[in-house]
């Protein structure tokens, strides 16, 4: 069984999300909506769909999402049941018709190879919900450090919607705790995958909403979102970089080097920096970089 677990606070496109999970044609599955103590009661649209589809809602006294929207998906989580996987569906995000159906139509291929996260095809849609993207399709397999590599060049997109993590996985690895959840999504992939295997379904659509209000459109997070992206890349690069080759590595290295540039005022990226490349033995990668350091204060 699945469960869908939607971390509310936002009222806007809620009801196309609910709509979406009304029109599925295969209704085999749990939704679970914790509601992060949002201004905006969902109560009347709920009471539209209580006799659709299974739902259990929660309303939490604290909000902590604005601290930690990690934390808010985890505790959303344990509102689950014995449901073997479990998909994180943002509340203005929506599943195409057949989203259900093609889980069930892959899922004795998925459990005989033993993959442990299942990925959708993709579109991007306005605040009207126009598509104003191509559709992003995959490989039927992908390894997790490819599509990582290939989303780094600019040659995909991707949002947490579209994934589905069998749970007991996913429960052991856990989201790791970057400021906004800004590259834990992508972390808890190569993770759960343990840095292997995605497998794709492209025959149903996610729909990923771009909107004045979501985090991925706000430009007023710039520190935050620097600051995710370089514990992010640093801890691939001191805890798995075994799993990349001399290629992939130096376009991480690249990546953690534009972070870090971003914020050179702050002295715990110096030291985690330096003491990253002096581990690695990144010497003259060091010594180029410093140099890159000089040229930009010199600028």
């Amino acid at each position: 069984m699945l469960a869908i677990v939607i971390p509310y606070f936002k009222i806007d496109f809620f009801e196309a999300t609910l709509l979406s999970l009304d029109n599925q044609t295969d209704k085999r599955f749990n939704v679970y909506i914790g509601d992060d103590a949002s201004p905006d009661d969902p109560s009347l649209l709920l009471e539209k769909y209580k006799s659709n589809f299974n739902f259990t809602y929660k309303r939490f006294d604290e909000n902590i999402g604005s601290t930690s929207l990690v934390k808010q998906w985890e505790r959303c989580m344990q509102m689950t049941k014995d449901e073997e996987w479990i998909m994180v569906l943002c509340d203005d995000d929506v599943l195409a018709e057949n989203v259900i159906a093609e889980f069930y139509a892959s899922i004795d291929e998925v459990n005989q190879q033993k993959y442990n996260v299942i990925r959708y095809a993709t579109a991007v849609i306005n605040q009207h919900s126009e598509t104003i993207s191509k559709v992003y399709e995959h490989p039927k397999l992908e390894k997790s450090t490819d599509f990582l590599i290939r989303k780094i060049k600019g040659g995909t997109r991707s949002s947490l919607s579209e994934f589905v993590f069998r749970k007991k996985v996913l429960q052991e690895i856990r989201f790791k705790n970057l400021p906004l959840a800004w590259y834990s999504d992508y972390l808890a992939v190569l993770e759960c995958t343990y840095f292997e295997y995605i497998y794709t379904i492209n025959k149903a659509l996610v729909f990923f909403r771009f909107s004045e209000i979501n985090i991925t459109a706000k430009k007023d997070d710039v520190i935050p979102k620097n600051l995710a992206a370089f514990h992010f890349y640093y801890y691939l690069l001191n805890k798995k970089a075994s799993f990349f080759n001399s290629e992939d590595t130096d376009i991480l290295l690249f990546r953690l080097e534009k972070t870090f540039l971003n914020n050179k005022k702050s002295i715990n990226f110096w030291l985690l920096f330096t003491k990253l490349y002096i581990s690695k033995m990144y010497f003259k990668k060091y010594i180029v970089f410093i140099g890159k350091i000089a040229q930009s204060i010199k600028k």
